[in-house]
């Protein structure tokens, strides 16, 4: 057989895209991060970028997604232990995000005296919880709630005092053993039951009190979770009825004598994805936890790791949207579609600018809110914080799935088998939508901001139309939300159509006034004053598509 008849070798394949700098070769994130207050951090997210991008981080994310979490509810002897076992990759995987800090890096703070959040701590750390996304998202999870869990632990000084210390330090402790044992911890969280879900008040798992109860006392708590996230952690934030109501607990893996608690793992989920991340159901047998927070007020008590949670669900999702198009730029810079280039291609330039829109926009939304976090002591930032906590976490959120299904379909079958890793992100997305409050819980918390704090709404409403300056398109879409504002008794039912008026202008006024004029333009012109359209890759045929690929590319020094 000639070398010109053989079966293998191989042409027109693009090469893997890995070795690549997350941060460096991505305008949108650097320019976002700047903006909002982070850019104080460059060096350090570029040295980031650099590992979260390397060829070694991106083959652990595989194999902690492929060899799957297993749980072992007794030792050899008999005796409940209730562990849960990782491929070493996932906790490599764990150790290098906990070096970065992104566990704790926005409270260090607080382990010095009198000392202040440097500025900009929490959009440095959005930067680069955005690339540890790319790297793996399922050991996301337990250090967002890790993260999360601070501001509920400092509602009880007593509890803090004692867990802080062990939050703080930039390590990773992943040995199973009591928590005072340990160089470093993890908390988790459990607030659904099969009954309830998201209604949480629904919670028929009881705690009694020991010895008096009360705020930071001890507690036996019975019952159960139908989601226990993370169940290595170290500690869970859970909801439990006490005598005076619905009530957050802070509940140990072990006792204060030692021993472990009584958290009885009964199953891992079977997930379609975020599948290197355990999710357990449990049942409390007697559990020894403490009140974090007077009784009653559980809600409002553990609101502020859902808050913080939220936040994370929305920066995570960009940096998922960001890669998923990465791989779909690179494919088409690589692969030649009759006799051109496939980025060349007119139809596909289209696709890829309009998926590129959406990227940028999400950055934007998500880096935005991460500014709002910074500044908790000004009054226009906490009502930004308010309201477009809830707008984007469901915006980008939700346009997360269908990005990432786009991106598969621009490598066609090389997209969809498992050896790419757009199958793993595809099957991945869906859970940032559904965690911390589903698409309509995000609307409903919207519609109760919009009737109850008309004050922080006027404040953001206020700030939209001041960067809308003179841009007609841009006003009257303020006028349509200032209409819609002005009939109550419709919120509820318009709740999805405010949310997503809401993200859309919000995102580009922020685009209007930083972005390149290529992407702010087409994003105005599509997203505000197009026509209606449900698929990608229409509207623009007038935009300067070059230039929008040009800066989404991830081919860059």
């Amino acid at each position: 057989m000639s070398a010109r008849s053989t079966t293998h070798e191989v042409l027109n394949q693009p090469p893997p895209l890995e070795d690549v700098n997350l941060y460096a070769t991505d305008a949108a994130l650097i320019d976002a991060v700047e903006r909002e207050g982070g850019g104080h951090a460059a060096g350090a997210l570029d040295t980031f970028g650099k590992v979260a991008g390397s060829a070694e981080a991106l083959e652990r994310g595989r194999l902690a997604n492929e060899v799957t979490p297993k749980l072992s509810t007794h030792d050899r002897y008999g005796k409940r232990r209730d562990t849960v076992t990782f491929h070493p990759a996932y906790h490599t995987l764990m150790r290098t995000s906990c070096m970065e800090g992104l566990h704790s890096s926005v409270w260090t703070h607080l382990g010095k005296k009198g000392g202040a959040r440097p500025a900009g701590a929490h959009v440095a750390r959005a930067g680069a919880f955005y690339m540890a996304a790319q790297m793996e998202a399922g050991h996301c999870c337990p250090i967002t709630m890790t993260s999360a869990a601070v501001p509920v632990l400092l509602q009880q000084p007593d509890v803090a005092a004692e867990w802080l210390p062990r939050i703080l330090p930039y390590t990773y402790d992943p040995s199973f053993a009591p928590a005072s044992a340990k160089t470093a911890v993890t908390l988790g969280m459990g607030m659904t039951e099969k009954q309830g879900g998201t209604d949480v008040r629904a919670s028929t798992t009881i705690a009694e009190p020991v010895a008096g109860g009360g705020a930071g006392g001890e507690y036996r708590i019975t019952g159960h979770k139908w989601f226990l996230s993370a169940p290595m952690s170290d500690a869970f934030l859970v909801l439990a009825q006490a005598p005076e109501g619905l009530t957050c607990f802070l509940m140990p893996r072990f006792r204060p004598d030692g021993s472990v608690n009584a958290l009885h793992l009964q199953r891992l989920k079977d997930k379609l994805g975020n599948r290197s991340n355990a999710s357990s159901e449990v049942e409390f047998h007697g559990a020894y936890a403490r009140a974090v927070g007077e009784e009653g007020r559980g809600v409002a008590t553990i609101i502020e790791m859902v808050t913080h949670t939220r936040l994370d669900c929305a920066v995570a999702s960009a940096g998922l949207m960001r890669v998923a198009l990465a791989n779909a730029v690179h494919h088409a810079d690589h692969r030649t579609v009759f006799q051109k280039k496939l980025i060349d291609q007119p139809v596909m330039q289209q696709v890829l600018a309009d998926m590129a829109l959406d990227v940028e926009a999400a950055t934007a939304l998500a880096f935005r809110l991460a500014r709002a976090f910074d500044r908790a002591d000004d009054p226009r930032a906490s009502a930004w914080r308010r309201l477009m906590t809830p707008v984007t976490k469901y915006w980008v959120c939700k346009m997360a799935p269908p990005l990432v299904a786009e991106a598969m379909e621009c490598l066609g079958g090389n997209g969809y088998v498992e050896e790419a890793p757009l199958a793993r992100l595809y099957r991945e997305v869906p859970v940032n939508s559904i965690w911390e409050g589903s698409g309509n819980v995000m609307a409903l918390d919207v519609a109760r901001v919009l009737q109850r704090e008309p004050a922080a709404v006027q404040v953001v409403m206020d700030e939209l139309v001041g960067a809308a300056g003179d841009d007609q398109i841009l006003r009257r879409a303020h006028q349509r939300l200032e209409t819609m504002l002005q009939e109550p008794k419709l919120l509820d039912a318009r709740g999805r159509t405010l949310v997503e008026g809401f993200a859309v202008l919000a995102a580009a006024t922020i685009l209007r006034a930083h972005a390149p004029p290529a992407v702010a333009d087409a994003f105005i012109a599509t997203r505000i004053a197009g026509d209606p359209r449900q698929t990608y890759g229409q509207g623009l045929e007038h935009a300067d598509v070059r230039a929008i690929l040009a800066r989404a590319s991830p081919h860059k020094s």
